[in-house]
C-alpha cells in the first residue's frame, strides 16, 4: 500500500527522512567495506570442527568466513587455522605453542571441547585450560580481546554417531560444556556465538552432514557462519 502526500510541508519532510535514511545506510556500507576495515588476518583456534573433517577444508567455516567477508568487500590478508581431528584442550595448547604463531591478528575464533567431553575428562581440566586458551586467543589478537570470539560447541549426539550412544547424555553434557565457555568468555566482554541448535538441524536434514554421519557438511557450515556474521562484522567495525 502507498501512501500520498499533499501537504507540500509533509511531502518535505519525507523527502528529507528518505535522504537520511539513505545516508546512514550508505554509511553503515562503508564501514564494511574495505576502505575503512584494514586486510584482515583471521587465526581460527580448534579441532576437527574448525578443520573441516569430512569435507573440502576450502569449505569449513574458517574459509567460508573468509569468502563471506571478501564478498562484503572486507580484505582478507591471511586465514590461518590452528586445529586437528580429535584435539582437547590440551592438544590446541599445545600445538599453538609448537607452532608459534605472531600476535597480529586481527580475528581470532576459538571452538573447543567436544573431544573433552568425548574422553570424559575432567570438567575442571576443561575450565582451566579454556581460561588458558581465551588468554592465548587475546595474546595472538595483539592483546585485544574485542577482536576475539568463541564459538559453542555443536551437538554431536543428533548424528547418527551421536545416536549410536547416548544422545540425552550427550547433549546434557555438552551443554555443561558451553555454560563454562560462555560463563567465562562473557566475564571477559568476549562474545560467544551459540550454533549449536543449528548443529541439531542435522537430526532431520542428513544433507548437513559429511560422508562420515557425525562432522558438519559445508551447507552446516554456512549456517554457523551466518550466526557468526554479525558478530564479526561488529568486531571488525569496531562497534
Amino acid at each position: 500500500m502507498k501512501f500520498y502526500f499533499t501537504n507540500p510541508i509533509i511531502q518535505f519532510l519525507v523527502i528529507i527522512f528518505s535522504l537520511i535514511v539513505g545516508s546512514c545506510s550508505q554509511i553503515k556500507a562503508q564501514n564494511i567495506n574495505s576502505d575503512q576495515i584494514p586486510a584482515i588476518r583471521y587465526l581460527a583456534l580448534g579441532d576437527s570442527y574448525t578443520i573441516g573433517t569430512g569435507i573440502d577444508s576450502l569449505h569449513n567455516y574458517p574459509n567460508q568466513i573468509s569468502d563471506s567477508l571478501q564478498t562484503r568487500g572486507i580484505a582478507v590478508d591471511t586465514t590461518s587455522i590452528i586445529a586437528t581431528n580429535g584435539w582437547t584442550t590440551s592438544d590446541l595448547k599445545q600445538g599453538i605453542m609448537t607452532q608459534s604463531p605472531d600476535s597480529t591478528y586481527t580475528l581470532v575464533s576459538l571452538l573447543i571441547g567436544v573431544n573433552n567431553q568425548y574422553q570424559g575428562l575432567n570438567l575442571d581440566i576443561y575450565q582451566k585450560e579454556f581460561k588458558q586458551l581465551l588468554e592465548n586467543a587475546i595474546a595472538l589478537a595483539g592483546g585485544i580481546r574485542s577482536n576475539v570470539l568463541v564459538i559453542s560447541i555443536p551437538n554431536y549426539g543428533v548424528t547418527p554417531f551421536g545416536q549410536s550412544r547416548n544422545p540425552v547424555v550427550i547433549r546434557q553434557e555438552l551443554q555443561v560444556y558451553n555454560d563454562i565457555a560462555k560463563k567465562i568468555s562473557v566475564g571477559k566482554n568476549i562474545p560467544f556465538v551459540n550454533i549449536t541448535p543449528a548443529s541439531e538441524l542435522a537430526k532431520n536434514d542428513p544433507s548437513l552432514l559429511a560422508s562420515d554421519d557425525l562432522h558438519p557438511s559445508a551447507k552446516m557450515y554456512a549456517m554457523w557462519v551466518e550466526e557468526m556474521l554479525p558478530t564479526i562484522i561488529k568486531i571488525l567495525s569496531n562497534e
